[in-house]
C-alpha cells in the first residue's frame, strides 16, 4: 500500500499551502470515513483542505482549548460528505461540459464522484446479522426503488443479470452507473428519501439519506442530466474496485484559476454575440411582422369593402322578394273573389233556370243559348286560371334559379336583376289580364241585367199565357215531358258544375301547396342570411386575430428593448468583472502577505501583556486575558468574545473583534 494511503476509502498525507503536509484526521468507528474541509476558496491557488488530528502536535496543541459544547459527530460527517458530493458534482459536470463529449467509465472525475455517492450512501447504514456475519450494504434500500418507481425494474433485473458480479456492493456500484446512463438517478434517489419509513429498516435515525442534506444531494445530482455517459458495466471488476476519494484534482494552483477566469470571460463575451444575433434576428422578424400586419390591414378594408357590398344586394334582394310577395297575395285574392262571384253566378242561373221552367221553347232555347255562353266564359276564365297557374310555375323556376345563383356567385346579381325585371314583366301581364278578366265579369254582370230584363217580360208573357194554358193542355203534358228531359239535363250540368268546383278546390290545395313552397324559399334565404352573419363573424375574428398580432408585435418590441437593456447590463457586468478581477488580483496578493505574516506569528505570554490590545484597559481579578487563536495576541473577553473554526483547530475557538471581522471577510469574499 503507498505511503500516505489507507484501504478504507481515504487518501492521506496532502502538501499544504506551503509545501508541507496536510494534517489529516481518521475515524472509523463503525460509519462512513469523516473528514472536514475548512477554508474552501476559489481565488486562493492552494484551496485549502485541512483536518487536525486530536492528538497530533502543531499550533493548536500547545494552545489551550475552552470550547462551550462539542458538536455532534454525525452532523459534522453529513456536512463533510455533502461538501464533498458538491464538490465533485460540480466538477464533474464542468469538467464534462468543456470534454464534449461523452464519458466513459475511465474518466477521473467519473470515477470519484461514484466513490462519493457510495459514501454517502454507505453512511449511517444499519448493521444486519446473517448466520455467517454481520452484513453491512447498500444494496438492500437500493432494491426498493423497483418497488417505489416501475421504470427502474429494467435497472434491477440487468443488475442481476450480470454474470461477473457476486457481491451486494459490486451490484449496488453497477445500478449507480446504469443509473446515471438512463439519467434517472435523481429521480429513483427521490423516491427513497420521500419513504422515510421504508428506509429507517436500512438507516440509523441520524443517516445522512434520513436527513436534508439527503435532499439536497438528491437535488443536485438533478444538474447530471445534461451529461451523456456510455459505460461498461460487464469488463469493469466492481466487487473488488477500493474506493478512494482523491483530493488532488480539487486543488488549484493560481494559473489554473486565472484558465478558468479567462474561459469565463470568453463565454461571456460569446453570450454576448449570441445577444448580439438574437438582436438582430430580433429586428428581422419585426420588419416582417410590420410589412404583414399592413397586407392584413389592405385585405381587411378590402374585405369591409366586400361586405358592405354584399349587404346592399342582400337588402335589394330582399325588397324584391316581398313586392313579389304582396303581388302573388293580391292575384290570389282577386281569383277566390272571382270564384266566389262565378260561385254566385251559377246559383242566380240555376233559380233563372228553375223559374223558367213553364217558358215556351224558344225562351228554352233563348236559355241553352246563354247557358252556352256562359260555359264557354267559364272555360275562358279557367283557361285563364291554367295560364295564371303556370305562370306561377315559370315564376317559382325563376325564384329557384336566383337561389342557385345566389348560392353559387355574386356575380350573377345583375343576371338576376334582369330575370326579376322579366318576371316583374309577365306579372305586369298577369295583372292586365286580371284587368280583361274584369271586364268580361263587368259584361257577364250586363248579360245577367238584360236576363233578367227577359225574365220579367217572359213573366208578363207567362201571366198572358196562363189564360191560353186552359186551350193548351195537350201541349202542356208535352211540354211536361220535355221538362222532365230538360231538367234531366239540367241535373247533369248542375252535378258537371259541382265536378268543377271540386276541381277548383284542388286548384285553392295547390296554391296552398305553392305558398308553403313560397315560405321554405324564405327559409332558405334566412338561410343565406345567417351564412353572411357567419362570414362576418369570421372576419371579425381576422380582425380580432391581426388585432393579437398588432399586440404580439408591441410585446417583441418590449422585448427588443428589455434585450438591449440586458446587453447594456452585461457590458456593465463584463466592465465589473475586469474590475473584480484587478481586485481579486490585488487580494491574492494581500493574502499571500497576510499567511506570511500569520507564519511569523508569537503566542504572547501572559507576564508581558498588561492591558487589552483593543480597549487598552488595565487586567485585574474581574477582567481577565484571554489569546486570541489567530493573532496570539491577549485580549479582554470583550474584546475577543467570537468563536469561529480556523484551520489549526477543527472545532470553534476564541478569535479577537479584528480577526474574527478579517476572517468573515475572507469567507464572504470566497463564496461564489
Amino acid at each position: 500500500m503507498a505511503e500516505g494511503s489507507r484501504s478504507d476509502g481515504f487518501q492521506g498525507a496532502k502538501t499544504g499551502p506551503a509545501g508541507g503536509p496536510l494534517p489529516v484526521r481518521w475515524s472509523s468507528r463503525g460509519r462512513a470515513m469523516t473528514f472536514q474541509v475548512w477554508g474552501w476558496r476559489r481565488e486562493d491557488a492552494s484551496q485549502v483542505l485541512a483536518w487536525m488530528p486530536e492528538a497530533e502536535g502543531g499550533r493548536g496543541a500547545a494552545m489551550p482549548r475552552r470550547t462551550p459544547a462539542t458538536k455532534d459527530p454525525t452532523a459534522v460527517e453529513r456536512a463533510n460528505l455533502l461538501n464533498m458530493a458538491k464538490l465533485s458534482i460540480k466538477g464533474l459536470i464542468e469538467s464534462a461540459l468543456s470534454f464534449g463529449r461523452t464519458l466513459d467509465s475511465d474518466y477521473p472525475p467519473l470515477q470519484q464522484f461514484f466513490v462519493v455517492m457510495e459514501h454517502c450512501l454507505k453512511h449511517g447504514l444499519k448493521v444486519r446479522k446473517s448466520f455467517l456475519s454481520y452484513n453491512k450494504t447498500i444494496w438492500g434500500p437500493l432494491e426498493l426503488v423497483e418497488k417505489l418507481y416501475p421504470e427502474a425494474e429494467e435497472i434491477g433485473a440487468s443488475v442481476r443479470d450480470l454474470p461477473g458480479l457476486k457481491t451486494p456492493l459490486g451490484r449496488a456500484r453497477a445500478w449507480l452507473r446504469l443509473a446515471l446512463m438512463q439519467k434517472k438517478m435523481a429521480d429513483y434517489l427521490r423516491c427513497l428519501i420521500i419513504q422515510r419509513d421504508l428506509l429507517s429498516e436500512f438507516y440509523e435515525y441520524h443517516a445522512l439519506m434520513m436527513e436534508e442534506e439527503g435532499a439536497v444531494i438528491v437535488g443536485l445530482l438533478v444538474g447530471l442530466n445534461v451529461i451523456d455517459a456510455n459505460l461498461c458495466v460487464k469488463g469493469e471488476d466492481l466487487d473488488s474496485q477500493v474506493g478512494v476519494i482523491d483530493f488532488s484534482m480539487y486543488l488549484k494552483n493560481e494559473e489554473d484559476i486565472e484558465n478558468e477566469r479567462d474561459v469565463q470571460i470568453a463565454a461571456i463575451l460569446d453570450q454576448k454575440n449570441y445577444v448580439e444575433e438574437l438582436n438582430r434576428q430580433l429586428n428581422s422578424t419585426v420588419s416582417s411582422l410590420h410589412s404583414r400586419v399592413d397586407s392584413l390591414e389592405k385585405s381587411n378594408t378590402k374585405l369591409i369593402e366586400e361586405l358592405a357590398i354584399a349587404k346592399n344586394n342582400i337588402i335589394k334582394l330582399q325588397e324584391e322578394n316581398h313586392q313579389l310577395r304582396s303581388e302573388n297575395k293580391l292575384i290570389l285574392m282577386k281569383t277566390q273573389q272571382h270564384l266566389e262571384v262565378t260561385k254566385v253566378d251559377v246559383e242566380t242561373e240555376l233559380q233563372t233556370y228553375k223559374h223558367s221552367r213553364q217558358g215556351l221553347d224558344e225562351m228554352y232555347n233563348e236559355a241553352r243559348r246563354q247557358l252556352r255562353d256562359e260555359s264557354q266564359l267559364r272555360q275562358d276564365v279557367e283557361n285563364e286560371l291554367a295560364v295564371q297557374v303556370s305562370m306561377k310555375h315559370e315564376i317559382e323556376l325563376a325564384m329557384k334559379l336566383l337561389e342557385k345563383d345566389i348560392h353559387e356567385k355574386q356575380d350573377t346579381l345583375i343576371g338576376l336583376r334582369q330575370q326579376l325585371e322579366e318576371v316583374k314583366a309577365i306579372n305586369i301581364e298577369m295583372y292586365q289580364k286580371l284587368q280583361g278578366s274584369e271586364d268580361g265579369l263587368k259584361e257577364k254582370n250586363e248579360i245577367i241585367a238584360r236576363l233578367e230584363e227577359k225574365t220579367n217580360k217572359i213573366t208578363a208573357a207567362m201571366r198572358q199565357l196562363e189564360q191560353r194554358l186552359q186551350q193548351a193542355e195537350k201541349a202542356q203534358m208535352e211540354a211536361e215531358d220535355e221538362d222532365k228531359k230538360y231538367l234531366q239535363e239540367c241535373q247533369s250540368k248542375s252535378d258537371n258544375l259541382q265536378k268543377q268546383i271540386s276541381q277548383k278546390e284542388k286548384q285553392l290545395v295547390q296554391l296552398e301547396t305553392d305558398l308553403k313552397i313560397e315560405k321554405e324559399w324564405r327559409q332558405t334565404l334566412q338561410e343565406d342570411l345567417q351564412k353572411e352573419k357567419d362570414a362576418l363573424s369570421h372576419l371579425r375574428n381576422e380582425t380580432q386575430q391581426i388585432i393579437s398580432l398588432k399586440k404580439e408585435f408591441l410585446n417583441i418590441q418590449d422585448e427588443n428593448q428589455q434585450l438591449k437593456k440586458i446587453y447594456h447590463e452585461q457590458e456593465q457586468a463584463l466592465q465589473e468583472l475586469g474590475n473584480k478581477l484587478s481586485e481579486s488580483k490585488l487580494k491574492i496578493e494581500d493574502i499571500k502577505e497576510a499567511n506570511k505574516a500569520l507564519q511569523g506569528l508569537v503566542w504572547l505570554k501572559d507576564k508581558e501583556a498588561t492591558h487589552c490590545k483593543l480597549c487598552e484597559k488595565e487586567f485585574s481579578l474581574s477582567k481577565r486575558k484571554h489569546h486570541c487563536r489567530n493573532c496570539g495576541e491577549i485580549f479582554c473577553n470583550a474584546c475577543s468574545d467570537n468563536e469561529l473554526p480556523l484551520p489549526s483547530s477543527p472545532k470553534p475557538v476564541r478569535v479577537c473583534d479584528s480577526c474574527h471581522a478579517l476572517l468573515i471577510q475572507r469567507c464572504s469574499s470566497n463564496l461564489p
